[in-house]
């Protein structure tokens, strides 16, 4: 629940501080903070502490490229942003961190104002591109009941009887609008083939997307029924308003990496004592719900309904290069080294978590719907014959491998079928027109990653060189495609985009009873080729 703006810095204590932020973030994970217009943290990758002592809210931010402390005296939440008065210490002068759950700050009308001059372009390098076309009825007006956003400009391309459907996005749009465009083109193909009157083809679709930024899109339309239509994607230059056509053979590198799997057996055995202390520390009844998850050689996580609360580590000394094992805690990006004198805030943690993240638990409870599709992915690992009873729910790997840039949004799992195929799996607790060709990205970089390089000797292929599914003999075809949601948050998107994708691509989608955290249960499944 989106904490209540309190404005007036004396009605606000310094708990009072503390828990709006908590709250905030727990509502937006993705949030930047932002200082004088300029990105400071990215919250999916930064951490974060709040102290309350003294009676005052001290605020300790920090990631790879800086670290900054601030006294909070005062935090007001207007227009989704959440500003906060800070102090930087002997200093009285305030200044203003503003906590955004998007980056894009553009006012409303200036939004308007760059699309619809982006239309204007667009039709101009339309018209001089395609001579004998004509760029016909091109818009950016929002249509919900078909899912179209104002960020896209569309229309139609005619010739005569000939036409082909035109999608294009800016380039002041930021960079997962313009991955996004190809969902939202498919729909746009789709609406103006069912829309037409017969006597006009609709031959194919034409994506246009800002120069430098269709690598993603290109790499997905390779997976694209060439018998459908007919799929191009242009990179248009605004300045000098003129189009480059992307070579669809073009895919470009693989932004995805893999890395060895680690020893579970020796993981655990190093850190039986210190895993110990922490599940001592659990409420009755919460160590049998709790996961705990290699997550590497050197490190073990704590985790309640995928939520973590806890890890134990390797962690250098200050002294020296040994390494010696630490324990800390906190939701989230919230970390404390566990020290002796504040185990009670540990075992306070867990309990109020124990209290509040369980299936029959308040929705509105930040804490409740913090990470639902971690918690989803908790219950799936325990087994994933619930979903298809092919899976071998021995062999279950998260975001393997994972993607280089930061976190989608969504779960990743992988697993294997009794017939030896590599089953990727995305999981989403909410609805997202993008699960089909997210769950596409993933599928493709598993393929890439099975399929190349086996070795000459032993014939294994890149996954079982880095020491995954042990002895099971995988398939050399390509894996299956899982795309797992609750039933009734499935986006009516996501089966016509579906239906668009090569014959090669072969899926399953499943819904779940929203049920699903007391207890997952299948309520259907719809499959490629059926």
């Amino acid at each position: 629940m989106t904490p209540r703006a309190v404005t007036s810095e004396h009605e606000q204590t310094p708990e009072q501080l503390a828990a709006t932020l908590d709250n905030y973030l727990a509502e937006y994970p993705a949030a930047v903070v932002m200082e004088d217009g300029k990105v400071l943290f990215d919250m999916r990758e930064a951490k974060y502490t709040l102290g309350t002592e003294h009676g005052r809210c001290t605020l300790h931010l920090w990631g790879e490229e800086r670290n900054l402390v601030r006294r909070v005296s005062g935090a007001a939440l207007r227009d989704k942003v959440l500003r906060l008065t800070t102090h930087k210490f002997g200093q009285a002068k305030p200044q203003t961190l503003e906590v955004a759950g998007d980056k894009d700050r553009r006012t409303p009308s200036t939004r308007e104002a760059t699309r619809v001059r982006y239309v204007k372009v667009l039709e101009r390098a339309l018209g001089r591109q395609f001579e004998g076309w004509k760029p016909d009825a091109f818009r950016t007006a929002m249509d919900l009941e078909k899912s179209f956003g104002p960020a896209y400009a569309r229309g139609l391309l005619v010739q005569g009887q000939k036409s082909w459907a035109v999608i294009g996005v800016n380039e002041e749009e930021a960079q997962t609008t313009v991955d996004g465009i190809l969902t939202l083109g498919i729909l746009w193909l789709e609406s103006c083939r069912t829309a037409g009157d017969g006597r006009r083809t609709v031959q194919g679709l034409k994506l246009v997307v800002p120069r430098g930024m269709g690598a993603l899109t290109l790499s997905r339309m390779a997976w694209l029924n060439g018998d459908a239509a007919q799929w191009e994607l242009w990179e248009l230059d605004q300045r000098e308003e003129t189009l480059e056509l992307r070579d669809a053979a073009d895919h470009g590198n693989l932004q995805t990496r893999l890395v060895h799997a680690p020893n579970e057996a020796a993981a655990r055995e190093r850190f039986a004592a210190s895993a110990a202390r922490v599940m001592g520390m659990l409420p009755e009844g919460m160590g049998a719900v709790t996961e705990q998850r290699i997550r590497s050689g050197t490190e073990v996580a704590f985790l309640l309904h995928g939520l973590e609360f806890a890890r134990v580590r390797m962690g250098a000394t200050g002294e020296s290069f040994n390494r010696v094992e630490e324990i800390s805690f906190g939701a989230g990006a919230n970390e404390t080294l566990l020290a002796d004198e504040n185990e009670g805030a540990l075992r306070e943690l867990v309990a109020r978590l124990y209290e509040r993240r369980s299936g029959a638990g308040d929705k509105r409870d930040p804490l409740y719907r913090m990470q639902p599709e971690r918690w989803l992915e908790g219950e799936l690992r325990r087994d994933l014959t619930l979903i298809d009873t092919k899976l071998d729910a021995r062999h279950v790997y998260a975001q393997v491998p994972a993607f280089a840039a930061a976190d989608r949004g969504m779960m990743d799992l992988l697993s294997v079928s009794e017939d030896g195929r590599l089953a990727v799996l995305e999981l989403k607790a909410d609805e997202d027109m993008q699960l089909a060709l997210q769950g596409l990205d993933y599928w493709v970089r598993v393929r890439w990653h099975h399929l190349q390089n086996p070795d000459p000797v032993s014939g294994l292929g890149e996954f079982q060189r880095h020491g995954y599914f042990g002895d099971v003999r995988l398939s050399g075809v390509g894996p299956r495609l899982y795309l797992v949601a609750p039933a009734l948050r499935v986006h009516p998107a996501t089966e016509i985009v579906l239906r668009y994708l090569s014959p090669r691509v072969e899926w399953m989608l499943v819904g779940l009873d929203e049920r699903w955290r007391s207890k997952v249960k299948v309520v259907w499944r719809k499959r490629s080729g059926v």
